[in-house]
Order: C-alpha cells, then structure tokens, then sequence
C-alpha cells in the first residue's frame, strides 16, 4: 500500500514506522526539513519538506497515486485543507485526519464531513481515545496496559506477575488443565526486551510483562492468578482541566456507581470551561503541584490521581506529589517517549501514552479486512486486533490449526453470536464471527492477507 503521512510529530513518526516496517510504501511530510532528514535516515521511508497542505508538495510526496493519506499535523485545519486537496485534486480514494477541537467533533456537525463537503473518510479523536485509555486504567490500577475488545466482554490486560504468584514457572498448557473454567489465555509475554507470541510449553518468569485475554466476568479470578486485582475507583482527582479531563470526568460521573471526581486547573478560563462541563465534578482553580490544594481536592483518600495538563514534566512531578501525599493510584499522561525509561525510576504505578493510544486507533482504520478495533503493544512491537471472518476470506470454514496463522500470531477469544468461545485447534470459524488476533509487527502482513476477501465478492 501506498501511504502519505502528513506531519512529522510524534503520532506521525511513529505510524509511519509501524506501516514502513509492515512492508508498505511510505511517506512523510512535514514543514521542518531537519526532521524529514532525520525520518529519511532512521526510519524506511522517503521524506518530502513543505507545507503538507500544499498540492505541489502532496504531489512531490506522490498524491498522484497513493492509496491513502493520513493527516496528523498540529493543527486541525491543516488537516481538514490537506484532505480537501488529496480529495479535489489527487482523488486519494482514503483519507484519515486528527482533529481536536471539540467544536469539530460535535454531532450536530457530523454532516460537515462528507465527500461533497469536506471529503475526510475517518476523523480521529485523540482527546476521547486517551480519556477511554486513562478509564481502562483506572479500573485496572495493577495492569500497566489495557484493552477492551469483543463489545466490552473480552479485556485485555498487562501484567507484571507478583513475586510467588501462581503462575510464575508453570506451563502455560498446566494452568489451562488447573483452571479449566476460566476463560483466560496468555497472549504474549515480553522479556529481556522482545515481545513474543506464547505456545502451550512456555511458562511465565518472575519479570515477565505478560499479556493476558481474558472473558471480562472472569477478570477479578484470572488477575488473583498474577497476585493483581481489579477495583472499581471511588474517588478520582484529575490534575489538569483540558479536554482530556472533561471526558474522562465525564465518565467517571456516568459509571456505575458513579464516582466522586475533583478537578485541579490552573488556567482560571479552563477551569470555569470544565466546571461548566461537568455537573457532579468539583473543580478548583489553582496549582496542582501545591500540597495545599492537593489537600482541599482530598488526595490523601483518593483512590486515584491522573496528573494530565499540557506538559509532560508537570504531570510527572505532580503525580508523585499526588503519590506522597496519599492517593492510592497516581497515573501521568506522557507524550513524549523520550521520558518513558525515567518512569522505572519513580515512584508511580503507570502512566498512559497518548501516542500510541492515538496510532492503535489510526490502525484500525488502515487495516485490511474489517477490522473493529487495534491496540499496540510492547511499544509497537505487536498489535492486538478483534476483526470480522468474512466469507471468502482465509479464515472462513477454516479449523483455527488449518488457517496457518504465521508463528508470531495467534487467536484469542471469539464472539458468535451471543457466545464467547476459547480458541482451540479444531474451532472452525464461520463467517460473521468476531475473532481477536494477536501478531507481532513483521508477521501482520500475512494476518492481514488472511482477513480478506477477494475483489470479486464485493
């Protein structure tokens, strides 16, 4: 496939590695010419410097006949102007662009986007993806990774296993004949810094960061396995009143029980904007690093804090403020990837990557096949995928041991119907199944080639 990536950023660097290293034709613009010549010399994929939403440099970058474009610079009406022009000019059959305001993600304004308007195919939204992502958190304060997949039934969780935990050293096949009523399997298991696909003869060591799918009501069971829990939060302090927060408060407020949420923003017209927002939030305005204020938001009997204004230090030195001062969980967004290796040195549960929570939603919609949902893993070293069997596709008819999936992928939980079913050898998939996949990046291509169709069952 041939893809244009317009913005060299952090989402956009990082999707045009994903889809180089997939095999796929590349390209990326941005307006810094230092950063193409970096891209160019690090990354498998050409480099045109310019304005992205010019059509003489969508034209050096290949317009003319790429398959898709995808739009993630910083702003959102370079990317609605850049798929204007792929669309009017270069007739760029799809077209993929982030926007973040929320007066463009607006319902009442959905009819904007369509192909005798403004032709954008997808509209990505980082601000909710990262609000679900921080929500999936919270609920699974021991995992340092989450997933929801199969409408919510399937979940997929990161776990450290604890020291002395079951099932550290015992086969994989073992704990499928221990516990044979759980719907649970491991997916992946990375150490020493590679991530690889598990088989029934492997075992989990002590230090493993292991990937577990499991049926949501045996959840609470499969993480006691791993010496983790689930636990619903009672009260959350959000540091940070951006878009971000607004959402996340939101459904925090909605869930069941609801909790009690305090927002803590430092910007007063921000501020006034989230308590407008919200209807059972308290917000303060205010520093978040002050101990003081901490204290009025209650962080010593928090359940949690999620530290999420716009600078990646602040919510660092703000969750461990939040950390010392009582809250059980305490969670910084971080942007840049560069500061992720100092996260092992401080005294913080997790923290969320916007980054990759953003390409994961990027992929689902490049995916071939129809694909309902992806999430990176082991920092973009796999992918976890939940797609539609089609008829005529490879996998269609086919027992899961004869589809011939490549050795750095395998089935995970299948929804028929109302059903849930554990993958097994002799499971035969049928057309409209939902299946969840897991592949390692160099094997995907071949996942997706097994996920289509032929043209002429269209």
């Amino acid at each position: 496939m041939k893809i244009i990536v317009c913005g060299a950023g952090r989402v956009g660097w990082q999707i045009a590695r994903q889809l180089a290293a997939e095999g796929n034709d590349v390209t990326l613009v941005d307006i810094d010419a230092e950063v193409i010549r970096r891209a160019t010399d690090e990354l498998d994929v050409r480099g045109v410097a310019g304005f992205a939403s010019h059509p003489d440099v969508l034209d050096r970058a290949g317009a003319a006949d790429c398959d898709l474009i995808i739009a993630v610079t910083p702003l959102d009406e370079v990317n609605m102007v850049v798929c204007e022009v792929a669309h009017a000019v270069f007739e760029v059959p799809r077209k993929i662009a982030r926007l973040r305001s929320p007066a463009y993600l607006d319902a009442l304004w959905s009819d904007l986007y369509r192909t005798d308007r403004l032709p954008i195919d997808v509209v990505i939204s980082p601000e909710r993806e990262v609000a679900q992502a921080a929500y999936e958190r919270l609920i699974a304060p021991t995992a340092f990774a989450t997933g929801s997949f199969l409408g919510g039934v399937a979940q997929l969780y990161g776990l450290v296993p604890e020291e002395g935990s079951a099932v550290i050293g015992t086969p994989l096949r073992q704990l499928s004949e221990l516990f044979p009523q759980l719907r649970a399997l491991v997916l992946a298991i990375e150490r020493d810094g590679r991530l690889f696909a598990t088989e029934p003869r492997d075992q989990v060591l002590a230090g493993d960061r292991v990937y577990v799918m499991v049926h949501a009501e045996d959840a609470p069971r499969t993480l006691e396995l791993f010496g983790r829990a689930l636990r619903h939060p009672g009260r959350v302090v959000l540091i940070g009143g951006g878009p971000v927060a607004i959402v996340l408060a939101q459904m925090l407020e909605g869930a069941k029980p609801p909790a009690k949420v305090t927002v803590i923003e430092s910007h007063l017209a921000r501020a006034e904007a989230a308590a407008d927002a919200l209807d059972g939030t308290l917000v303060l305005h205010g520093d978040g690093l002050r101990a003081e204020l901490l204290a009025e938001a209650g962080i010593a009997h928090a359940d949690a804090a999620v530290a999420m204004t716009g600078d990646d230090r602040v919510n660092i030195l703000a969750a461990i403020r939040a950390k010392q001062l009582g809250a059980n969980l305490s969670i910084p967004i971080i942007n840049d990837a560069g500061l992720a290796p100092l996260m092992d040195a401080v005294p913080l549960d997790a923290w969320i990557d916007p980054r990759a929570v953003t390409v994961s939603t990027i992929l689902r919609h490049i995916r071939r096949g129809r694909v309902r949902d992806v999430r990176l893993i082991g920092e973009g070293a796999a992918e976890v995928m939940e797609a539609q069997v089609l008829p005529r596709s490879g996998l269609a008819g086919r027992t899961m041991t004869s589809v011939g999936l490549p050795p750095g992928a395998m089935f995970g939980l299948v929804r028929r119907g109302d059903k849930i079913l554990m993958p097994h050898p002799t499971l035969r998939l049928e057309p409209g199944d939902l299946v969840c996949i897991l592949a390692v990046t160099s094997d995907m291509p071949e996942v997706e080639r097994l996920l289509q169709v032929g043209i002429d069952y269209f």
